[in-house]
């Protein structure tokens, strides 16, 4: 094998390993939003675990995070605004992938 074909092969599985990894990252991202919305919403421990599985379910809708968003925004009216909530995703995604970094 050449060292060209070497190189796509290593680029390919990096490639993978990376989308892996978001996907985890996400999905832990939007575990927290849950249990952060749960919170802010009052429900209790068996409620909020319902909740934190409506919103790793409301992102399987499509693409990216604006299904997930939707969702908390409409939950949260009057608990939080939508700066307060795209901000938590950002802070929440970037804990979630420290998170998976320090389990590795």
């Amino acid at each position: 094998m050449s060292s060209f074909d070497d190189r796509a092969k290593a680029f390919e599985s990096k490639f993978a390993h990376d989308a892996e990894m978001l996907f985890k990252a996400e999905a832990r991202r939007n575990k927290l939003l849950g249990l952060w919305a749960a919170h802010l919403l009052g429900k209790s421990e068996e409620e909020a675990a319902v909740y934190v599985t409506e919103v790793i379910k409301a992102d399987l809708s499509e693409a990216g995070d604006e299904d997930v968003f939707r969702k908390l925004a409409k939950d949260l009216v009057g608990h939080a605004d939508e700066a307060t909530i795209r901000s938590k995703m950002a802070n929440l995604l970037v804990e979630a992938k420290a998170q998976l970094v320090t389990e590795l």
